[in-house]
């Protein structure tokens, strides 16, 4: 009977601290950076070198500066998404604007590729909201490793 009476005892001293937080440890932890960060970043990466690209080499201009517009407008979505603003441009020169316009392109072509399993395991791993962006984001990848053969 007295191991009952100090058990109510301590829980009636007790249930008044739990509505004020001091034993409520639920503590939310702040949200890590959105999944699609990375995908942005790589958008905005793609596209700079694909200008820088056009920049070096005039003679595929034409076909570069349309897959540099492609990336930017990703970016440009994908920012929209995760709800921040658009970053600018990195001023970085890419590995893809030296030597001659083949090897520029094939350098060009395996930073798609490599884009386009990036994308692919977004679009995996993303909710049903945002896959159909992913989705067009890997085709249009898959698109741009074709045009740069």
């Amino acid at each position: 009977m007295l191991r009952a009476g100090a058990f109510l005892a301590f829980g009636a001293a007790t249930a008044p601290l739990t509505g004020c937080g001091i034993l409520d440890r639920d503590d939310d932890p702040a949200p890590g950076p959105d999944p699609l960060t990375p995908l942005l970043d790589e958008s905005l990466r793609l596209a700079a070198g694909h200008r820088d690209a056009a920049a070096a080499h005039p003679t595929l201009a034409g076909l570069l500066t349309p897959i540099a517009e492609a990336h930017h407008a990703h970016a440009a979505e994908l920012a929209r998404v995760i709800g921040v603003p658009l970053p600018s441009a990195s001023a970085t020169t890419t590995p893809a604007t030296a030597g001659d316009p083949a090897a520029a392109r094939a350098a060009l072509r395996e930073e798609e590729r490599a884009g386009r399993e990036a994308a692919t395991k977004a679009c995996a791993a993303a909710p049903a909201e945002r896959a159909a962006l992913l989705a067009s984001i890997v085709a249009a990848r898959a698109t741009h490793v074709e045009a740069l053969k």
